[in-house]
């Protein structure tokens, strides 16, 4: 009970920080379009997916240079990380895991087989799949990687707090996970 109570004042007052900041974005961020008129013409920065998408290229850019002391992408390293449980995965599961469309992914999985990172085998219940596994090189790669990537993770967190971090993340699983409700609309 404590714990929801707590939840309760946190979002109370995230919600009025939020809508404190809203305010002024959007005082900061609209302007005339012709100096006369009185109707708003909205800055690119007002729409969601343009600050999802800016905040995601900073981050994703900030830990591929710390990945690229291995030479490794991050597309590369999230791979690695899936495959590093030895389960193995079809292409199809993979590419879903790594958020890439298929053709990218194929093309990453030839060049990270010719590096010696993973390997495919035939499914042995279903010939016409290909299960991707991580190789011993890669599992050691993956290694090294684990607390480079893991950093990156706890300075996002300490620039923004354990409290705030975990709100966001709640959100983006929120927005994920309702994005199949926003396609049927």
């Amino acid at each position: 009970m404590t714990r929801f109570i707590f939840q309760v004042k946190y979002w109370n007052t995230a919600i009025k920080s939020i809508a404190a900041k809203s305010a002024r974005f959007a005082r900061t961020h609209f302007a005339d379009q012709d100096g006369t008129s009185n109707v708003p013409t909205p800055s690119i920065e007002i729409y969601l997916t343009y600050q999802l998408a800016r905040a995601h290229r900073r981050l994703h850019a900030d830990l591929e240079a710390r990945l690229q002391a291995e030479k490794i992408s991050v597309e590369q390293w999230r791979v690695l990380e899936i495959l590093a449980d030895r389960a193995g995965r079809s292409m199809g599961s993979l590419a879903e895991q790594v958020l890439m469309n298929h053709p990218a992914l194929t093309k990453l999985a030839d060049r990270m087989v010719a590096s010696g990172l993973i390997h495919r085998v035939a499914d042995p219940d279903d010939q016409r799949r290909v299960l991707v596994h991580i190789t011993d090189r890669g599992l050691a790669i993956h290694a090294r990687l684990r607390p480079i990537a893991d950093a990156h993770g706890r300075r996002i967190e300490e620039t923004f707090g354990a409290s705030k971090a975990a709100a966001l993340r709640a959100l983006l699983e929120d927005l994920a996970d309702g994005h199949e409700a926003l396609t049927r609309s």
